[in-house]
C-alpha cells in the first residue's frame, strides 16, 4: 500500500498534467468520465449495496443511510452531474481583469488551477464523482477520503473514472481514493502544505471541526446548515406554505432543508395552524414557542438549542416574532451563515432583509431547497462554503481556481537609472 504522501506526490504530479491541458482536452475527458459512469453501474451498485448493508446491520442513523443509499435514479443524476460540469463555461485561463499602466505594462488577473484539493467527506459516494469532475474541469487534482461506511462505493466509482483517465491515455493519479481510511492518516494528509492547496471537508459538524483543527492547509468550512423561513405580514399565503413545505418535507436529511420557521405576529393567526397541520400530516415534529403553541397546539416547547441546532430530521423549530427586525435578530443570533429566506410581497421588505443578512445565499419567495450549486447554475457543487476565504456559498469548478497577475512588457524596468554592470 502506497503511504499517504506517496499517494499525494503521485497525485500531484499527475494534477500538472491535466493543468496543462487545453479547454477541448479535458472536456474530452470528463465526457469520458461520464460514460464511464454510466458503464460501470452495475459493479457500482453492487459495491453501494455491500456498504449499506454493512451500515445497516450497524445501526447507521437514516439521515446516514439517505446520503449513503445509491441507486440506478442517482446513477443517472451522478452521471448527469459530470456531463453538465463538462459543459459548463471553461473557468481556467479566463481574464477578470485587463489594464494598461502609464508606462506601458498590461496587466492581467488570470484565473489558474488551485492545484491539489483534498476532499474530505462521509457518507455520501456521490461526491467522489461530484468532486472529481469539477476538480477535473478546473485542472486540479482531487484526493479523495471518503468515510469508510462508503468504502466500496467510491472504490468502484473511483475505477470507472480511472478507466476514463486510461481511455484518453492519462495517468490516473490526478483523481486519487485514499487508501489508508485510518484517522491518523486523514491528519497526515492534511497537514501535507508542501503538497496539499485545500482542504474541503464534507459532512457532519464534528468532522469539519476535526478537518479545521488539524489542517495545516486552508479549509473550506461548512459546520452545519440552519436554514429560516421568515413569512413576512405581506407574504402570499399559498406561496409561503408552498415554501415552508417544499423546504422541509421533501428531503430534511441535506444541509439546505429549513430547520426553523419565523411567523409575523400579524399573518400567524391564520396562516400558522393551517401550516403546521400540513406539516404535522407529513410527520413534522414541531417545537414551538410559546405564542405559536397557543396558535397550534400540537407542538412541544421550543428550547435555545433547538434554535441552534441542524436537525437533519422531520423537526422543525418554530417562533412567532413581532416584526421583520427580531426576525433578523433571531438569524444573527442563531443562524449558521448558510441560507436564509423571506416570503414577502414587500419588495423594500426584501431588500431589507437580503442587506441586513451575510448569510452565503438569501432567497426571496424561492425555496432554501434551490441553495445548491445544480440548482444554481454551477453544475455539481463540491460543497458550500461559509468560510468568507476566496469562496463563498455553493462551489462549483470557478471556486477550484484562483486569480494570479500576468504582466506583459516590452522591457520596462522599475529603476531604469540604475547600470546593469
Amino acid at each position: 500500500m502506497m503511504t499517504v504522501r506517496d499517494q499525494a506526490l503521485a497525485c500531484r504530479a499527475a494534477a500538472q498534467q491535466v493543468a496543462e491541458l487545453d479547454a477541448p482536452a479535458r472536456h474530452q475527458l470528463l465526457t469520458a468520465m461520464a460514460e464511464a459512469l454510466a458503464a460501470a453501474e452495475t459493479q457500482i451498485l453492487a459495491a453501494n449495496a455491500e456498504d449499506v448493508a454493512a451500515a445497516t446491520a450497524g445501526g447507521t442513523a437514516p439521515a446516514m443511510l439517505d446520503r449513503l443509499c445509491l441507486d440506478a435514479s442517482r446513477i443517472v443524476a451522478m452521471v448527469a452531474g459530470v456531463r453538465h460540469v463538462a459543459a459548463l463555461p471553461d473557468p481556467v485561463g479566463v481574464v477578470t481583469r485587463r489594464e494598461r499602466r502609464p508606462n506601458g505594462l498590461l496587466i492581467e488577473r488570470v484565473r489558474v488551477p488551485l492545484g491539489v484539493v483534498a476532499m474530505i467527506y462521509e457518507a455520501r459516494p456521490n461526491v467522489t464523482a461530484d468532486a472529481a469532475a469539477l476538480c477535473i474541469k478546473a485542472g486540479n487534482g482531487v484526493i479523495l477520503r471518503g468515510g469508510s461506511e462508503a468504502r466500496h462505493s467510491n472504490r468502484a466509482i473511483a475505477a470507472a473514472i480511472d478507466n476514463a483517465f486510461v481511455a484518453c491515455g492519462l495517468a490516473t493519479g490526478a483523481v486519487t481514493v485514499l487508501t489508508d481510511l485510518r484517522r491518523e492518516s486523514m491528519i497526515e494528509l492534511l497537514q501535507l502544505n508542501d503538497i496539499v492547496d485545500l482542504a474541503i471537508p464534507r459532512g457532519g459538524e464534528g468532522l469539519i471541526r476535526f478537518v479545521a483543527e488539524h489542517a495545516r492547509v486552508p479549509v473550506i468550512k461548512h459546520y452545519k446548515g440552519v436554514c429560516h423561513l421568515f413569512v413576512d405580514a405581506s407574504a402570499d399565503e399559498e406561496l409561503a406554505l408552498a415554501l415552508l413545505v417544499d423546504g422541509k418535507t421533501t428531503r430534511p436529511a441535506v444541509c439546505n432543508a429549513l430547520e426553523t420557521l419565523l411567523v409575523h405576529a400579524a399573518i400567524a393567526p391564520q396562516w400558522l395552524p393551517r401550516a403546521a397541520a400540513a406539516l404535522r400530516k407529513r410527520g413534522v415534529e414541531l417545537r414551538g414557542c410559546a405564542r405559536s403553541r397557543e396558535l397550534f397546539a400540537d407542538m412541544v416547547a421550543v428550547s435555545e438549542a433547538d434554535y441552534a441546532a441542524e436537525f437533519l430530521d422531520l423537526i422543525l423549530a418554530v417562533r412567532v416574532v413581532d416584526d421583520a427586525e427580531q426576525a433578523i435578530a433571531h438569524i444573527r443570533q442563531f443562524g449558521s451563515d448558510h441560507t436564509e429566506v423571506i416570503a414577502t410581497r414587500d419588495e423594500l421588505q426584501a431588500e431589507r432583509f437580503v442587506r441586513a443578512l451575510r448569510s452565503a445565499v438569501v432567497m426571496v419567495n424561492a425555496s432554501s431547497r434551490f441553495s445548491d450549486g445544480g440548482e444554481l447554475g454551477l453544475g455539481a457543487e463540491i460543497g458550500i462554503s461559509t468560510t468568507r476565504l476566496h469562496a463563498y456559498g455553493p462551489m462549483g469548478a470557478e471556486s477550484l481556481t484562483i486569480e494570479r497577475y500576468v504582466v506583459r512588457g516590452e522591457g520596462q524596468v522599475r529603476h531604469p537609472a540604475i547600470p546593469c554592470a
